[in-house]
């Protein structure tokens, strides 16, 4: 991606100097996924709550920067840190606009950058857990730290994949806003566990369209997509599809199990997202039979 000149977000709280601490975590992360998933399935255990020792890795390279409390950062988490600040002030830069053009207010998230485990308006949020949005306090969630992991995991170092982790997150804000979420999770509280992991299902991909809506109008503002950005998201969206990770972890899906979707339907709403730009056709994921997508 191309960001140079780009503005960076003030809504950023950088809390990587504090100490971390170990607890529990509310909220919905497409990094849990990643991360987790291919071990939670071995166990019987939900991916959100699973802990791969890989996501708690810290980065290596040269030290450049001091924080608070002596706190050390590498060139490279420097350099994630300033990316994850850009992507986010191009979310609100996108995002403004198409609330304005609906005649609606776009209220900016937040973004805390941590690392460890912190105190969310959803209990504690830990690394192992991937990036997350928890509605609570309208806040995204990132230990950078995560992005290495990735990297390790999938062989995705592209910018626009992690960018797309991160317009992801973004769109479960969207979601927010619209009161789209807080209906769905209502839903979700009245029905089978079944069914519930069938409206979460529908959340992720309406969340990945909106990524994808994100990418379309921050290239179309400032030509920020170069050759092989949208592969590159579209091949870590593949990868993190319920039934590849299953398939990987134990050797067979289980589709009522699912809570994300599988990984073609994850790959085809963050496409249709990049090529229609239009934020209200992801309104059709709601309206579409299940497993229709």
């Amino acid at each position: 991606m191309k960001l140079d000149g780009r503005r960076e977000s003030n809504n950023v709280e950088d809390r990587r100097s504090q100490g971390a601490s170990m607890g529990k975590i509310g909220g919905i992360g497409l990094g849990g996924i990643i991360i987790a998933g291919l071990m939670a399935w071995l166990t019987g255990g939900d991916p959100l709550q699973a802990v791969l020792g890989a996501a708690q890795e810290q980065m290596s390279g040269q030290v450049i920067e001091q924080g608070e409390d002596g706190r050390e950062f590498t060139q490279e988490e420097q350099e994630l840190a300033q990316f994850s600040k850009q992507i986010l002030a191009g979310t609100e830069d996108v995002w403004t606009e198409i609330f304005a053009e609906n005649n609606l207010k776009y209220e900016c998230p937040k973004m805390v950058l941590y690392t460890g485990a912190t105190q969310t308006g959803c209990g504690y949020g830990q690394a192992a857990m991937g990036p997350f949005y928890c509605s609570g306090d309208q806040t995204v969630y990132i230990d950078l730290s995560f992005f290495s992991s990735m990297k390790k995991q999938f062989g995705s170092a592209g910018d626009f994949a992690y960018a797309y982790v991160i317009a992801h997150e973004v769109g479960h804000h969207v979601q927010y806003l619209l009161g789209t979420l807080t209906q769905a999770h209502n839903k979700m509280n009245q029905v089978s566990k079944t069914e519930a992991n069938q409206i979460s299902v529908r959340l992720e991909l309406q969340a990945d369209y909106y990524a994808g809506v994100w990418a379309h109008h921050d290239n179309k503002h400032f030509q920020s997509l170069e050759a092989g950005d949208v592969e590159e998201g579209l091949e870590i969206a593949s990868r993190i599809g319920d039934d590849y990770l299953q398939k990987k972890a134990q050797g067979y899906e289980v589709p009522e199990s699912f809570n994300h979707g599988r990984s073609e339907w994850r790959v085809r709403w963050l496409k249709n997202g990049i090529q229609k730009g239009d934020a209200g056709y992801g309104n059709k994921i709601f309206e579409l039979p299940y497993g229709q997508f």
